[in-house]
C-alpha cells in the first residue's frame, strides 16, 4: 500500500463531527481497565467480511496491518480472515479467534445482527472488540466507520445535481440498495431517500442480495422492464460494484443516464472518466484504518479510548458506543486529480490505462 495514503491518516484523525447517543465520555472506565496492562507483544484478531468489493482486501487489510505494526513497534500478531460473505463462516472464524487467546478483535460483520451472539462470547473470554466499518451488535468497546447517512445523502444530492432541469417530480429514478444484511446499507438509502423523496419519483428499489454486481444487473433489467427504457432518469446505485452490473444492463437497453457509486474502487472512477458512472463516494480508507488500529491496541494494552474515540453512536443492543467517524467526499470526474490521485490511492497510469487514455486527458485527469 502507498505511503501516500497512510500519511493522510494523522490529519483526518483530527476531525471530530457531532456526537450522537448517549452522552458519557468515550472510553470510559471499562475502557481504561483491564485485568493486566499489555505492552506491545500483543495479538490482534481481525476478520474483514468479504473480497467481492475490492478494498477490503487492497486498503483495510493493509492499512490495519501496517498501522498495528506502527503502533507496537512491529512486536503485535495479526490473525487474520476474511469471510466471503458468509456469515455462518464469520461466526466460526470468531471461535478460532477465541481459541487463538487473541487480545482485542477488529471486526467487520457480515450481517451484524447474526454476529451478536458471538460477539458476546468473545467478551466472555476478555476479548474486546472493535466494530469496523459496519456497527456489529453486542457488547463492541469500540467502532469506527464513516457518517453513513451522509454517504448517502452526498450520493442522492449529487444525482441530482447530475439530473439538473431533469430532476422533477415527474422524473423517474430506480434505486439498488445494499444488502439488508449490512446496517450500513440502511444508513446509505436513509441518507439517499433523505435528497431524492419529494424531488424525484422513485419508480422501483431494490436491496440487492450479497452487494453482488451480478443481482444489480437483474434488479436493473428488471427495472428497466417494469418502468420503460425511455422513462427512466437516473439510478441510484449504493456502490461502485453494483454500478458496474448496472451499467451493463443500461448499456444493453441502450440507456444512457446519471448512475451514483461508493467505494472509488479502480473500475468506478475509469467509468466516470469515461462518461459512463456520474460519481462515486471517495471514503478515505487511511483514518478509518487508523482509528481502527489505534482503539484495538489501546484497548489491548488496556489504555483509555479518551483521546481517540470523540464521537458516540448507539447500535441496535447498545447506547453510547466510543466512536470514530470519518467523513466522505463527492468523487466526479472534477476533483480525481484532488482525491484519489493527490492521496496515493491511484496513479495516472492505473486510471488512465489504453481505453481511457483519451477520456484522461479531455478531463484533465494528470495527477
Amino acid at each position: 500500500m502507498r505511503r501516500a495514503a497512510v500519511a493522510i491518516a494523522a490529519g483526518a484523525m483530527a476531525v471530530s463531527l457531532a456526537a450522537c447517543g448517549s452522552a458519557e465520555e468515550a472510553g470510559g472506565d471499562n475502557d481504561s481497565t483491564a485485568s493486566a496492562a499489555k505492552g506491545n507483544d500483543i495479538k490482534v484478531g481481525l476478520l474483514l467480511p468479504e473480497n467481492q468489493t475490492a478494498r477490503y482486501e487492497k486498503f483495510d487489510r493493509p492499512l490495519i496491518e501496517e498501522k498495528i505494526k506502527e503502533l507496537t513497534d512491529g512486536k503485535a500478531k495479526i490473525d487474520y480472515n476474511n469471510a466471503k460473505q458468509d456469515a455462518n463462516l464469520q461466526a466460526q472464524q470468531v471461535d478460532t479467534m477465541i481459541t487463538n487467546k487473541v487480545d482485542v478483535l477488529i471486526l467487520d460483520a457480515v450481517d451484524a445482527k447474526a454476529i451478536k451472539n458471538s460477539v458476546q462470547k468473545a467478551v466472555d473470554a476478555g476479548i474486546k472488540v472493535v466494530a469496523y466499518d459496519r456497527l456489529a451488535e453486542g457488547p463492541i468497546s469500540a467502532y469506527t466507520s464513516f457518517d453513513n447517512v451522509s454517504v448517502g445523502k452526498t450520493q442522492g444530492e449529487a444525482l441530482l445535481k447530475a439530473l439538473g432541469d431533469k430532476a422533477t417530480k415527474d422524473s423517474k429514478v430506480v434505486m439498488i440498495n445494499g444488502s439488508v444484511t449490512d446496517p450500513n446499507a440502511a444508513q446509505f438509502k436513509e441518507g439517499a431517500h433523505s435528497a431524492l423523496d419529494g424531488k424525484v419519483t422513485i419508480a422501483k428499489e431494490y436491496d440487492t442480495k450479497e452487494w453482488k454486481p451480478e443481482n444489480a444487473n437483474s434488479e436493473m433489467e428488471a427495472a428497466i422492464s417494469a418502468v420503460g427504457k425511455n422513462n427512466i432518469a437516473g439510478v441510484y446505485s449504493a456502490n461502485d460494484g453494483m454500478a458496474g452490473g448496472i451499467i451493463t444492463a443500461l448499456k444493453a437497453a441502450g440507456i444512457s443516464v446519471p448512475v451514483t457509486g461508493q467505494d472509488a474502487e479502480l473500475a468506478g472512477v475509469q467509468r466516470i472518466v469515461a462518461g459512463e458512472q456520474y460519481m462515486s463516494v471517495y471514503k478515505p480508507y487511511a483514518p478509518e484504518a487508523s482509528a481502527a488500529a489505534e482503539m484495538a491496541v489501546a484497548l489491548a494494552q488496556g489504555k483509555s479510548l479518551d483521546s481517540i474515540a470523540k464521537d458516540k453512536v448507539d447500535s441496535g443492543s447498545e447506547k453510547g458506543i466510543p466512536s470514530v467517524l470519518v467523513p466522505v467526499t463527492s468523487l466526479t470526474k472534477d476533483n480525481i486529480n484532488d482525491t484519489v490521485i493527490k492521496d496515493g490511492v491511484y496513479t495516472v497510469d492505473e486510471i488512465c490505462t489504453g481505453k481511457y487514455k483519451a477520456a484522461c486527458d479531455k478531463a484533465g485527469v494528470t495527477g
